[in-house]
């Protein structure tokens, strides 16, 4: 299965400004905030997100591509960024898969970067929105 959309939720948020985000911005379109099933975990340096039915959203963006000819290329870079493919012998801390995200209550097929590691015994933000949960700690 394929899909034209991307769901972000850590570092590659507009509202981060990393150079990661000037990339997507090139090659997606923001449509806007989406929320995806999940619980979102402080790892310190980067937040870090898990599927589950917690009940817990996790609050991000939704991208489109903009020229779906160029999809593949944008999402191997992409999964460059992330770590999906590691060197031999390591073990690759995200996964791109397909979820359910929702935009303006409308379901979505949306690529998600999901972390790969056991995580629980880290802190969990409970608000689900990595953005707001950093301002509060300044």
């Amino acid at each position: 299965m394929q899909s034209n959309y991307l769901f972000v939720y850590g570092s590659l948020l507009s509202g981060f400004k990393s150079p990661a985000y000037e990339y997507i911005a090139r090659y997606f379109e923001l449509l806007g905030p989406a929320t995806v099933a999940g619980t979102l975990y402080d790892l310190g340096e980067y937040p870090a997100a898990l599927p589950d039915s917690s009940g817990r959203k996790i609050i991000g963006e939704l991208y489109k591509i903009r020229h779906t000819h160029q999809l593949s290329y944008a999402i191997a870079q992409l999964d460059g960024y992330e770590g999906v493919n590691p060197e031999a012998g390591e073990t690759a801390d995200y996964k791109r898969e397909l979820s359910q995200v929702f935009h303006n209550q409308e379901p979505f097929e949306a690529w998600v970067y999901w972390f790969s590691h056991n995580i629980n015994d880290r802190p969990v933000i409970e608000s689900g929105d990595v953005l707001e949960y950093l301002n509060s700690r300044r």
